[in-house]
């Protein structure tokens, strides 16, 4: 949608954001890996919401032989298609089980990722000045911090919980959005319906968020997209060394476990389904990305 459309509809700001979506998505439809991708998150969001309801069994139920041991590394079967752990537990269950987790971090992340670098980057880039260079400086010292040495650290501190390793996640990982978003605003806020808004009174504010951002929002959903694949991943990290949520289960935490019990040589049933859960998911994630940016850039088209 052009720039017109929105300065023409400063009242309509909802209006204007729908007539936007659907533009972006006849723009998305025409790409088949996008396609593919929202197909394949979609599947992993229904399997979020019933993973539990369609497990055949607990994630952390201890199957047992007929004389009374645990059955330990057994390979797929009938009964259980991805194998038994060390412990005698479904992996197909705790697969299932674990997907919400991950779409979890994974969605929360990314929207408070992009929320926070965008609105950074909406008002270094307006007021510039010291607020540009106190914004710009923060990005900086963010962009010189390791992630996972840094994450480490966090989850030390903090209680070992989901909702602390996406307040992990979002501290780390803003940074990006941020820098993109200020050099965007740069070169609108130069632009002469912004101008025309100041003369007519608009506050700061009204032409930041009325003005401004529905121009730069191409760009910020294409950072939802990217940010999801990198919350995936981050969580996966995280939890394979050790500092996810001792109470649930996720694709991290089972490589997690296979690597503590060093079942990486034989045990392949054990985590070649969580790794090729986060592969698709990280990869789905990316080919959204990668369609969207025809509506970023649309010499893509």
């Amino acid at each position: 949608m052009s720039n017109a459309k929105f300065r023409r509809l400063p009242t309509g700001f909802w209006s204007s954001l729908k007539q936007f979506l659907l533009e972006q998505k006849r723009i998305i439809a025409g790409d088949r890996m996008g396609v593919v991708g929202i197909i394949i998150i979609s599947i992993f969001l229904l399997v979020a919401m019933f993973g539990e309801t369609i497990a055949p069994y607990g994630p952390f139920e201890v199957f047992e032989g007929v004389d009374g041991f645990i059955l330990e590394y057994r390979g797929p079967s009938i009964a259980h298609p991805f194998g038994l752990t060390q412990y005698g537990e479904d992996v197909f269950s705790q697969v299932l089980v674990g997907t919400r987790i991950a779409v979890v971090v994974g969605l929360i992340s990314a929207f408070m990722v992009v929320f926070v670098g965008a609105n950074i980057g909406l008002l270094a880039g307006y007021y510039g000045g010291w607020v540009d260079e106190f914004f710009m400086r923060i990005t900086d010292i963010a962009y010189g911090i390791p992630f996972l040495p840094m994450a480490i650290v966090l989850m030390s501190l903090l209680e070992r919980g989901v909702s602390n390793i996406i307040i992990v996640i979002v501290l780390l990982f803003w940074r990006s959005t941020s820098r993109v978003i200020r050099s965007q605003v740069l070169t609108i806020k130069e632009r002469p319906f912004v101008n025309s808004a100041r003369v007519a009174g608009a506050g700061n504010f009204r032409i930041i968020y009325q003005h401004i951002a529905p121009n730069v929002m191409p760009m910020t959903f294409l950072y939802v997209a990217f940010a999801i694949g990198w919350a995936v991943l981050a969580e996966a990290s995280i939890s394979f060394l050790g500092f996810g949520d001792p109470d649930s289960i996720s694709w991290g935490q089972i490589l997690h476990q296979v690597f503590a019990n060093n079942a990486f040589r034989e045990d392949w049933w054990w985590y070649v389904p969580p790794g090729v859960c986060i592969m698709l998911f990280v990869m789905s994630a990316f080919w959204i990305g990668r369609a969207y940016e025809k509506v970023v850039n649309p010499r893509l088209r």
